[in-house]
Formats: structure tokens, sequence, C-alpha cells
């Protein structure tokens, strides 16, 4: 009797032990990761580091995944081969198959991914328990609250992305506010529910979340999707957080924190770039109302277009040329063709920067993506306050696909739906050129006076063939 109660002590004394260990060494690997968190964000802070910042981040991931699955979740290394096999096949088809006019959705579609998972695992731990503790329970809401709003909000805002008639526009329903309200009141309500020692209520809440999240979007138009993204960003990330407290998994929480935080910096920045609030964000209000001047009244008869040819003579002599870029930029796939441009006029002395607007395509650094796959050097790309101080020394500036960015009503009239918000002043440059393919409105539905300015030439035409008739013109000039 006293010889088997010796060996079993020995037994538990041993398993103990190596329980210790595995915990030891996953608290290590978990250190490891949130290390490689911090230093993937700090590297996406500056261009020249982005790439490896990304990277960083991703292998921070990789390796607390593997860490969880392998000596927590009881799951054997062929199983984990297998989820890297096709995870891995995935992405390389994304890569490959996803055009860069086409990443804003695909950022949507990760933020919404991101929010369902969270709900997943918050489902999971509290669904598959007897008990948990009051404080898990509480997390368990906010993840299913936060996730499912994150998850319905970013399938919304990827079809406003892709232009789908029936998201594009604004959609305000009578009441929207109150629906709004009293939506949040009824996850509030399911919630303390589930405080109360009930699990079923969680989905209840999740569905309700669900609806919150299309309320929210609907009215929101496709100008603000920079905006949008980068809020939904931010709760993707607070709800895995809040998952990560569900379920007791440190890496989690701290991913998560990171993610939420930078996202609700980010999102900061473009409220400021948009003269937006971020109360209206929250709650889904974004339309700036306003009056709507006549195009025929802005533009009758002051547009002046010209060819490639002139274009090319107004560069001879210019020392300093500034290119903005915008949207169109991206759908005409123009950047390596404005790359060869400007290649052509440093060779002829000129200095040439790029205006970067903190909004201008459809995500947060949707430009900066786009140039730098053209190659530009880093230092080139200046941002709006740079660029603004010294506009009246620029010879040219090159307007190529951008649009609300440049319209100079946002300065001038108080009454128009972009007032207040901050735009690059390439008004005040010598010479403008615009390269777009009609007098169409941006996002925001305006005409701009720009086009019509005494010192603005239109190139009409698709962006990238207007750019390369532009080289050809150089070269034989």
């Amino acid at each position: 009797m006293l010889l088997a109660q010796s060996v079993l002590a020995e037994a538990a004394s041993e398993a103990t032990e190596a329980v210790a260990g595995v915990s030891s060494w996953m608290r290590l690997a978990y250190l490891v990761a949130a290390v490689l968190f911090i230093l993937g964000i700090k590297g996406m802070t500056h261009p020249r580091t982005a790439v490896r910042g990304n990277l960083l981040g991703a292998c921070g991931m990789l390796l607390a995944v593997i860490v969880t699955l392998v000596f927590a979740g009881k799951i054997t290394w062929s199983v984990v081969f297998i989820g890297l096999a096709v995870g891995t096949a995935l992405g390389v088809m994304l890569a490959n198959r996803v055009q860069m006019t086409q990443m804003p959705q695909l950022v949507a579609l990760f933020n919404g991914l991101g929010g369902g998972a969270s709900v997943l695992v918050a489902g999971a731990a509290l669904l598959g328990e007897d008990m948990l503790a009051k404080d898990a329970i509480i997390a368990a809401a906010a993840s299913g609250l936060i996730g499912a709003v994150t998850l319905s909000g970013s399938l919304i805002a990827a079809g406003k992305l892709q232009e789908l008639k029936m998201f594009w526009k604004p959609i305000s329903l009578p009441g929207h506010q109150v629906i709004n309200a009293a939506l949040l009141a009824g996850c509030i309500l399911f919630a303390f529910w589930m405080i109360g020692g009930s699990s079923w209520p969680f989905v209840l809440l999740v569905l309700i979340a669900l609806a919150l999240g299309v309320m929210l979007v609907l009215p929101i138009g496709g100008a603000d999707m920079p905006v949008v993204i980068a809020l939904l960003n931010s709760y993707s990330g607070l709800a895995a957080a809040a998952a990560g407290f569900v379920i007791n998994n440190n890496v989690l929480i701290i991913a998560g924190s990171l993610v939420g935080a930078s996202g609700l910096i980010l999102t900061n920045i473009m409220c400021k770039a948009m003269n937006r609030s971020l109360t209206n964000v929250l709650f889904g209000v974004m339309d700036a109302g306003g009056s709507v001047a006549d195009a025929d009244e802005v533009y009758g008869g002051k547009v002046k277009s010209t060819s490639a040819e002139e274009a090319a003579m107004m560069l001879d002599g210019a020392q300093r040329v500034l290119i903005v870029p915008g949207y169109g930029l991206a759908v005409a796939q123009a950047q390596h063709a404005v790359r060869d441009v400007a290649t052509l006029l440093e060779a002829r002395g000129a200095t040439v920067e790029y205006g970067i607007h903190p909004v201008a395509g459809r995500m947060p650094g949707h430009m900066n993506v786009l140039l730098a796959e053209a190659d530009v050097p880093y230092e080139q790309l200046k941002e709006m306050d740079e660029v603004n101080t010294t506009m009246a020394q620029c010879d040219v500036a090159i307007v190529i696909g951008a649009n609300d960015v440049v319209n100079p009503v946002a300065r001038t009239d108080p009454d128009s739906p972009i007032a207040g918000m901050p735009i690059i002043d390439v008004d005040q440059a010598r010479t403008v050129m615009v390269i777009k393919r009609s007098l169409s409105p941006g996002f925001a539905g305006i005409p701009n006076p720009l086009f019509a300015a005494d010192n603005t030439l239109m190139l009409f035409g698709d962006g990238k063939q207007v750019m390369l008739d532009l080289i050809s013109a150089i070269k034989e000039g």
C-alpha cells in the first residue's frame, strides 16, 4: 500500500513538473511573440522598414499559433503542418489574384474575419464550459458584441469599396440612430442576462450585434471608407483582446490590444485629415451635409484642355515638380509610368516630389503602397503639411486621379460638404496639370473649381496612357 502511494506520488510529481515545464516554454514563446509584435509595429512606422515590420509581426503570430496548438490544444504536428499548407496556399492565391485596386476590400474582409474568429473563440469557451468566472463572461459578451459588429460592418464596407450598387451610396433609414440605440441596448440587456448565469443569450447578443454592424456602416459613404477601415481594424483588435481574456491567453490579449490601440490612433489621424469627429464615426454619422454647387456654373466655358506635347513643353523648364496621386492612379495602374516621368524630369535637373494626402485612395497608406511598388524613393514622399508650406514655389503640380483631396472649396466655401477638410493646396502652384478621364466629381459628389482655375490645364484620358504619351513627348522634346 505504501509502495503504491509512493509510486503515485512520484508520478504526480513528474506530471506536475512536466506541465510546469510546458507552461514555462509557452510563456517564453509568448514573450518572444509579443516582442515580435512590438518590433513589427515599430517597423511599420516608416516605409523603408514596413516590409520587415510586417514579416516580424507575421512571424510572431505564427509562433504564437503553433505554440498554442501544440502545447495547449492537444493537436499533433501533422495537423499543424496541414493547416500551414492550406493557409500558405490561400495566401499565395490572394497575393497573385487580388489587384492593388482591390486591396481596400481585402483589408476590410480581413478585419471582418478577425472579428468573426473572436466571436467563435469566445462562444466556444462560453458554451463549452459549465461555469466561467464573471469577468470571463463579461469579456465573452464584449468579444461577441465587438466581433459581430466588426464582421457585418466589414462586409458592408467591402461592398461599398467594391461599388456594389446596393451599398455604395449612403443609406439612412427613418429614425436610424434610434434603431442603433435600441440594438445596442438589446446587446447590453443580453450581456447582463449572461452574467446572471445563462450562456444561450450569447447567441442572441451576436445576432443583434450583426444587425448593429450593418446599421452603423450603411449610412457612411464611400468617400469615408479610409476612416471606417481604420476603425474596423481597431474593433477587430479589441474583440481579439476580449477573447484572450475569455480563454486566459496572454498573447491574444497583447496582440489584440496592440491592434486595437494602433487602430484607434490611426482612426483619429484619419478623422483629422477629413475634418470628421471620432464620435460621429463611432455612431455611423459621417454625412457632413452642406450645399452642392452646379457643375455647369463651375466649369462653363472655363476649362482649358491641353495635350501631352504641350504639357511636355511646360515641364521642360520646370525646376520643381509636385505629383499628387489619387485613387484614379490606382485604377489606371499608372504608378510605374509616373515613376518613369519623374525619372526623365530628374535627368533634366528638376526636383520631383510626391504630395501624399492621408486619405487619398480608399484605405490608409494606399498611395504609399502603390508608389513603393514602383520603387519610388521614400524620401520623395512628402506629407500634406510639408508640401503645402512651399506650394507657391512649385513650378508644376501634376494631379493624377485625385479630386476631393485637392478641391479648394474645402478651404473657401463654409457651406460645402467637405468644408474644413485639410487639402493639398495645388491651386497655389504656378501651373497645375490635372489628369482625369472626365470632369466627373469625386467621392464627395461635388464639382471641383480647380479644374476651371486660370492656372490649370486638363489632360483628359486614362492615367496610364496619358503618362505614357507624356513620356514619349518628353523624350522627343
